[in-house]
């Protein structure tokens, strides 16, 4: 990201998480001053992660996608029913499998698939959120979050799309840290299934696949494949399922390296000719491109609001 030439592009770090980053964006996307202030100056903001609805929207897609190949293959046979297992951080992904199976696609099961930040698999079983618990800085970072944006979406939904009752319920989370859903809201959430791999279980799951099958695979998608595999053994269950693999694993060559005991603390480049060597596979041309870029961007700021907002307003020339 910091290699970005675009000249209408700044990158700003945070000394934060991505919970953090998250919230001051939301907070200065919903101020109502700013807003004025950017429409005056004809701008307006939008974003490119799954805040925006728009990026669910493709999502979708992927869902039929993947199923019309196993019909188009002779793997299922059409209407057949089968699971989706997603690694799942904000939960724009896993949501965007639910709007698929409500219009109409035959989806058994969405197996929530967390790392050891489980937030999910625990509101899922019990029906209670509470982020007020230790965060964990993992080998699947995309997954490190504690306030997933796009449950608000769900919980819309299982209220009887109910816009004051969830603002309740987000107005709670923002005050306590935590809500706790009704039993009727619990009886909708039978489309998933939630659990989490911890680090261990996702190492060795990058492992078994590569061993196995020579199927060299990330982090994030170890655990969703890990979850799965526990969750087809404790359940039976052998309906057929997808796996999601959302990134390369060349995006994580240190961490893929280490699951197979090689020393990660080296430098990028000699981390991912190894990754290429090891796996047999080539180096992405998207990896090669970044590898010898120029950093043109260094600023960073605050966690806090405040912090962010100046950044954007120095940018924005407000």
């Amino acid at each position: 990201m910091v290699t970005q030439k675009g000249k209408n592009v700044r990158v700003v770090g945070i000394e934060g998480n991505f919970d953090d980053a998250q919230t001051g964006v939301k907070q200065i996307f919903t101020d109502p001053k700013l807003r004025l202030e950017m429409a005056a100056a004809n701008m307006q903001f939008s974003s490119a992660n799954s805040i925006n609805i728009g990026r669910l929207v493709p999502q979708i897609v992927y869902y039929f996608w993947a199923y019309s190949r196993l019909v188009k293959d002779d793997v299922i046979r059409d209407g057949e029913e089968i699971n989706f297992s997603v690694p799942t951080g904000n939960f724009g992904d896993i949501l965007a499998g639910y709007y698929a199976k409500h219009m109409g696609l035959p989806i058994k099961h969405l197996i929530c698939a967390s790392n050891i930040n489980n937030v999910l698999t625990d509101f899922f079983r019990s029906g209670y959120y509470d982020r007020n618990r230790e965060f964990f800085v993992t080998q699947s970072p995309s997954m490190d979050i504690l306030i997933s944006s796009n449950l608000e979406r769900l919980l819309y939904h299982i209220t009887g799309d109910d816009p004051e009752k969830t603002s309740e319920y987000m107005e709670r989370l923002r005050v306590r840290g935590s809500y706790e859903i009704t039993e009727e809201m619990r009886a909708k959430l039978s489309d998933f299934i939630a659990g989490f791999a911890d680090e261990g279980q996702t190492a060795r799951e990058m492992r078994a696949l590569f061993n196995d099958g020579n199927y060299l695979i990330d982090p994030h998608t170890a655990v969703a494949s890990a979850v799965w595999e526990y969750y087809r053994e404790r359940e039976n269950d052998w309906t057929r399922t997808v796996v999601l693999s959302t990134a390369s694993p060349f995006k994580f060559a240190g961490t893929v390296l280490a699951a197979f005991g090689h020393d990660p603390d080296r430098p990028d480049r000699e981390l991912e000719e190894e990754l290429s060597s090891f796996s047999g596979l080539p180096l992405p041309a998207a990896v090669t491109s970044v590898l010898d870029a120029e950093v043109l961007h260094n600023t960073v700021c605050g966690k806090d609001r405040a912090s962010m907002e100046a950044e954007v307003r120095k940018f924005l020339n407000l």
